[in-house]
């Protein structure tokens, strides 16, 4: 893994907290501010099945409102209870090939919806939204 170095200017008060916790943690002050970074970076996306990265890392570049409109999204009542009936037809083992197709094409949408919604949510979290789940 390459690295870079980076100068930061830190409140005094920032500073000797975090020297208090590298001496407390008996850690270098470099580790304790590297794990601080990345705690407090953005959401990675690239942890995501490669499938959906793409549409992940496009987030990261919409503003506030796209990133709500993501996050407060929900699947229509027709279409949650079309994904139960393949679900509960393939569970009893009377799933026709059409439907298995189908469920499995709903399968990835619904995985692409969710993981959108909670990145979304992750980003605008980050830039200091407060952000109650909705499913």
């Amino acid at each position: 893994m390459s690295t870079r170095t980076v100068t930061l200017h830190l409140p005094e008060s920032l500073y000797i907290r975090l020297q208090q916790a590298a001496q407390a943690t008996r850690h270098s002050l470099d580790d304790v501010l590297l794990r601080a970074v990345q705690v407090g970076s953005p959401p990675r996306w690239d942890d995501a099945p490669a499938e959906f990265q793409a549409d992940l890392a496009a987030l990261d570049r919409l503003d506030d409102e796209g990133l709500w409109h993501i996050a407060r999204s929900h699947k229509t009542e027709a279409d949650m209870e079309r994904y139960q009936e393949l679900l509960d037809k393939n569970a009893n083992g009377v799933l026709s090939a059409d439907e298995r197709d189908e469920l499995v094409r709903l399968r990835v949408e619904f995985d692409r919806f969710m993981l959108r919604k909670a990145h979304a949510a992750a980003l605008l979290r980050w830039r200091g939204h407060r952000v109650t789940w909705q499913v």
